[in-house]
């Protein structure tokens, strides 16, 4: 039997978000929050990519929460060009964490601007262990507030990113590669596309590799 989702409201800084939450049973299970893409450019929590990392981390024993943010679907509030984005994830993290006290690990995930966000969100919470940015677009954000990058994570990336450029993505790696203490894998999706058209096996694939390795012990 599949394992059931509700769907909720969460309070959130502009009012209430439209969220789809899992909790699993087991005692000291993970958390994780999963952010979407740019709500400007049709971005929401039911975005497929989106879909398909919520069901990996369920999947593999994590309590996981993805949010709409404010503005998008039924969530209240306006866009608010990042910075009440980054303040709605949080109030997801605080929710999650509030919900699931015994957690043993902290994640936070996000596709392409959910990306953005996931990684602002890093710098502010001490408590995160692991990340997961999948399509960041370092050559449209500024990601240099990763100075330095204080968790470890994996970012992927397509090598045929009709949005991206490889520069970018280089610098990115660059950046953030050489730090004591923290260890940030860049995975590459051959033949793919910004949206990992038709590679969707591999991109799963990859972030379940990552996923078994880093809970291993837990």
């Amino acid at each position: 039997m599949k394992p059931k989702s509700l769907e909720i409201f969460i309070p959130g800084p502009a009012g209430r978000l439209e969220a789809k939450y899992y909790k699993n049973p087991k005692f000291g299970s993970p958390v994780a929050i999963v952010l979407h893409p740019h709500p400007q450019y049709g971005g929401t929590m039911n975005n497929k990519i989106v879909q398909l990392m919520y069901n990996i981390f369920l999947e593999h024993g994590f309590s996981v929460i993805k949010v709409n943010f404010r503005g998008v679907g039924k969530s209240d509030g306006v866009f608010d060009n990042g910075q009440g984005e980054l303040s709605d994830a949080a109030a997801a993290l605080d929710w999650i964490e509030r919900q699931n006290l015994d957690y043993s690990q902290c994640w936070v995930s996000g596709f392409s601007f959910g990306s953005l966000i996931c990684m602002q969100l890093i710098m502010r919470r001490p408590e995160v262990n692991n990340f997961i940015a999948v399509s960041p677009q370092p050559n449209v954000y500024d990601f240099s507030f990763l100075a330095p990058c204080p968790t470890s994570g994996q970012v992927i990336y397509s090598d045929n990113d009709e949005l991206v450029t490889k520069e970018s993505i280089d610098e990115l790696d660059n950046r953030i590669k050489n730090q004591k203490g923290v260890e940030v894998i860049f995975s590459k999706i051959k033949s793919s596309n910004h949206f990992f058209k038709d590679k969707e096996k591999d991109l799963i694939s990859e972030i379940e590799k990552y996923l078994k390795e880093k809970t291993a012990l837990i």
